[in-house]
């Protein structure tokens, strides 16, 4: 999996000009699912996004979670984000896992960001998407989980 956290002040994403999820304060996450990848590598990425401090405290140091601060995560599938661009001009996207394998890695990752109490809202798998964001900061975290290890 390829996590793309960025901190946002709020975040939406549209299909087909309808409003699918939005979210105020929290994170805007990215993410692409490899070939391969497990619902175990998604709790585990899961854990982490949502423990990851780069929330700023009273000082102004980042210090708090998404779930310190009470914000939520717009979840936006991003297969592309598994490009290989090794070769021509042209990404290559084989890395990406197939919808059958997706959606429930996916699946996994939602559930466990909600069982940690932080609300998860969604684009729409394989659509389409306009995503809008107001980056704070900028913040911007790119991780990987494979084989059960942050990367």
């Amino acid at each position: 999996m390829r996590i793309v956290l960025q901190r946002v002040r709020r975040s939406a994403v549209e299909v087909d000009g309808v409003t699918t999820g939005l979210i105020g304060t929290g994170l805007l996450a990215l993410v692409g699912v490899a070939a391969g990848d497990t619902a175990s590598d998604a709790r585990i990425a899961a854990a982490k996004t949502v423990a990851m401090r780069i929330f700023p405290d009273e000082e102004a140091k980042m210090n708090r979670s998404v779930a310190d601060i009470g914000g939520a995560i717009l979840l936006v599938s991003q297969f592309t984000l598994l490009a290989d661009v090794r070769k021509g001009r042209r990404p290559a996207f084989t890395a990406a896992a197939r919808p059958e394998e997706a959606i429930p890695v996916l699946e996994a990752f939602t559930e466990a960001i909600e069982a940690e109490g932080v609300r998860v809202a969604h684009g729409r798998f394989g659509a389409h998407m306009d995503v809008e964001l107001l980056n704070d900061g900028p913040v911007t975290i790119v991780f990987d989980v494979r084989d059960g290890r942050i990367r």
